[in-house]
């Protein structure tokens, strides 16, 4: 376990008091406030308010600048006086005119819509037993991620939380109970920092978003405490939300999105930089690769500093686990292994993921952008596999589209890159996997094996737009096999929230602004259809229960995972005895995974012997569900089976 000891806290302290890159200094005696700025700039003003939003200024002064080591300029000046509960803003005149206020670009609390900087002592944001927090030990090779939106996860009444759609609902014991009763290790939580496409202070309009609009992104988003006009609840919720977790053996992992603003002329970087943040194009329009109008320049100094900042702060302030990249593929291969490298000095088992693509065109040298295909040259950095998601369920593009599920031949050999992880295997033909020319891990834990996540329909509605005429037993019977492929691949699987609940969404794509009755999880399919939960966690016992399933090393995979003779629709691989001798502690003998997705049963054969099955049908339990003999075994029809000697 990885204890925050007193070291830890009081260098947590220094950095949290004198806030990120030093625009607040905090002090009961004194406030300082600094502010880095382009060469060209002229004046800046700090202005100080009593409240976050509304009335005039009480104070306004005049920074003083100098110049900074890299060129630019540092604005700075204090003010005397106890100033803990009020608010502030920066304004930077450029030419003849002053940009617009802003909290700044490091800005660690703020005021409602968070168009104000907050003053205050983040000690007093600490739950009381925030000293005490550790985080799970838990390596990348055993992380067992589970994503989920805050309001979805609990916003609807069959929850019984307290606090729906707030980041205290997931420290409640009803929340808990179903994570650990479902067996996941790690929470991944869409956006939580401060965004901008959400009104705070109008939340009983009940206005959703999954919150990829970034405008604070050192805060935690204030439509989620229970009083976003309060600067110190919704952090501290936030810690209280960490710690109960941690404290049940989950890690937390955040969502980042560096690749976008929400807007260019409203973000705290253009109203501080112009244009430095920001890639441009030739003709000096902003180049697109995000689809939202703007990409950041991770590539620039200044982003590149900010991106490690960041990263570093969520780290120590909140205990953050994990991050996961919206967007990786914008960023620069550079500075992601520089943000590697500065999380393994915290703690080396910040897991670290993210999308391995953009969404258009980046003006900036693709062979130099953290894409999927550059993942091997980013050790210690993992990327969504869209590999086996659409060799399972269909392609991205097109909903109507089936593969694997839908007894579609063809997409054996990218299932079977996926079951091993992405790494070189000798029996996976990389010239017919689906998108990939070349194995892209180096190692297994450098690969995300998912089939749904929010960006896309959910496993159930995608399953009905593909397969038209479903019958209920046949979805339940998909939606297990599919699962079944993702937990047994040797990369680190990631499921949606509520697919152990057989979720749906209506059939809609893309909710990332669809109301509640879209995108609410429905607690009573938990008594509706108990059999889906029943098999996803014994599924997961599984996994966690024999690291054969896990191994961890490429060369562990290579040498211990043997694929039989592939038949159509049908992957089937051996995990081999004998893997204690190597360092694995596996308490079963040989494994065998067989995955059918075909309409009728097929049969494969093994070893003469007795065999334990622990997953059939739609059954999943560890300690074994019938024995069978070996030789000729029967798999069922759209459905995985699972034994051991």
């Amino acid at each position: 376990m990885k204890r925050f000891n007193l070291i830890a806290t009081l260098m947590a302290l220094l950095m949290t008091v004198t806030a990120l890159a030093g625009e607040l200094t905090y002090s009961p005696g004194e406030s300082r406030f600094a502010i880095e700025t382009l060469p060209a700039a002229k004046a800046v003003k700090l202005r100080i308010y009593a409240e976050g939003t509304g009335g005039k200024p009480l104070k306004t002064v005049n920074l003083k600048s100098s110049p900074t080591t890299g060129g630019n300029l540092l604005w700075e000046g204090a003010i005397k006086g106890d100033l803990k509960g009020k608010f502030y803003t920066f304004d930077v005149k450029y030419g003849k005119s002053f940009r617009g206020e802003t909290p700044g670009v490091f800005a660690t609390a703020v005021g409602v819509n968070g168009r104000r900087g907050a003053i205050i002592d983040m000690r007093d944001t600490d739950p009381t037993d925030w000293g005490t927090d550790v985080r799970p030990d838990i390596a990348p090779k055993d992380l067992i991620l589970y994503e989920l939106h805050h309001r979805d996860f609990s916003i609807d009444a069959s929850s019984g939380l307290k606090y729906p759609g707030k980041f205290l609902a997931l420290s409640e014991p009803r929340a808990i109970a179903h994570l650990k009763a479902l067996g996941i290790n790690a929470v991944h939580m869409l956006p939580s920092f401060d965004y901008a496409s959400v009104d705070e202070t109008r939340l009983q309009d009940n206005k959703y978003n999954w919150g990829y609009d970034p405008l604070n992104y050192n805060v935690p988003e204030g439509g989620y405490s229970t009083d976003p006009y309060d600067p110190i609840a919704r952090v501290r919720e936030f810690k209280q939300m960490v710690r109960a977790l941690h404290a049940a053996g989950i890690k937390v992992v955040l969502d980042v999105v560096y690749n976008h603003t929400y807007s260019v002329d409203g973000s705290p970087f253009q109203l501080t930089m112009p244009d430095e943040y920001y890639r441009l194009n030739a003709d000096g329009s902003y180049s697109n690769g995000s689809g939202c109008g703007n990409e950041t320049a991770s590539d620039h100094e200044v982003m590149r500093r900010f991106m490690v900042e960041s990263v570093k702060y969520w780290a120590n302030e909140y205990h953050i686990d994990g991050f996961r990249f919206d967007l990786m593929g914008i960023h620069d291969i550079e500075t992601m292994n520089a943000i590697r490298t500065e999380l393994s000095a915290i703690d080396p088992q910040i897991y670290i993921y993210g999308e391995g693509w953009a969404a258009g065109t980046c003006a900036y040298p693709a062979d130099r952008l953290a894409m999927k295909s550059a993942i091997n040259r980013m050790p210690g950095i993992a990327a969504f596999s869209d590999d086996i998601r659409d060799a399972l369920r269909g392609p991205f593009s097109d909903d109507s589209k089936p593969a694997f599920l839908a007894g579609i031949k063809g997409h054996e050999q990218s299932i079977m890159f996926g079951i091993a992880g992405g790494v070189r295997h000798p029996q996976v033909n990389i010239n017919a996997v689906n998108y990939s020319d070349h194995f892209w891990c180096n190692e297994p834990t450098q690969f995300i094996s998912y089939v749904s996540c929010h960006d896309d329909m959910c496993l159930v509605d995608r399953l009905k737009a593909s397969i038209p005429g479903l019958t209920t037993d046949e979805l339940i019977r998909l939606n297990l096999l599919a699962q079944t492929a993702v937990f047994t691949s040797q990369g680190v699987p990631f499921m949606l929230s509520g697919e152990e609940m057989l979720r749906d969404k209506k059939g809609v794509h893309n909710s990332f602004e669809s109301p509640d009755s879209i995108n609410h999880l429905d607690w009573t399919n938990l008594e509706r259809y108990p059999q889906v939960m029943a098999y996803y966690s014994g599924l997961i016992d599984i996994r966690k229960s024999h690291p054969a399933f896990h191994m961890g090393s490429a060369e562990l995979v290579r040498r211990n995972l043997e694929f039989l003779p592939t038949q159509d629709c049908l992957v089937a691989f051996h995990l081999k005895s004998g893997l204690r001798l190597q360092g694995v502690d596996e308490s079963w003998g040989d494994i065998y995974v067989a995955l059918n997705a075909n309409k009728q049963a097929r049969t494969i054969t093994v070893p003469e012997g007795e065999y334990t099955v622990v997953v059939r049908n739609i059954a999943a339990c560890e300690r074994g569900i019938a024995v069978i003999n070996g030789g000729t075994v029967t798999v069922p029809a759209q459905s995985a089976l699972i034994f051991h000697n």
